[in-house]
């Protein structure tokens, strides 16, 4: 039996990085990260250090909050590097830009008028 079908290797999964709980890549292991040091900082401050139940709880969620605001404030949809831009500009500045100060006395320098 002789079919038409014409049969082409796409390689289309080579594409993707995958999703664990609807995150991309291998953000999954940031937020295991920020759970299981929330969890030690947790029993760190409850038995070893005997803080109260509240104040061990709300300390311990510190790190698991950072975790998620780093991966949905600056890598979930994000374009690759886009986190490391964005630390870049904030402890280092905007690089080779010019500065974006707004100059309002700025005069021709040929112009007739001298201040």
């Amino acid at each position: 039996m002789k079919t038409d079908l014409r049969l082409t290797d796409t390689n289309a999964a080579s594409d993707s990085k995958g999703k664990t709980w609807g995150l991309e890549g291998g953000l999954f292991w940031w937020l295991v990260g920020g759970v299981g040091a929330g969890i030690t900082l947790f029993f760190v401050l409850l038995v070893a250090l005997n803080v109260s139940f509240l104040t061990s709880f709300v300390v311990a969620l510190i790190p698991v909050v950072l975790c998620l605001a780093y991966i949905f404030g600056l890598r979930q949809g994000k374009p690759p590097g886009y986190d490391r831009d964005c630390f870049e500009r904030w402890f280092s500045g905007s690089g080779f830009a010019p500065e974006g100060r707004n100059n309002r006395n700025f005069r021709h320098p040929l112009s007739e008028e001298q201040p």
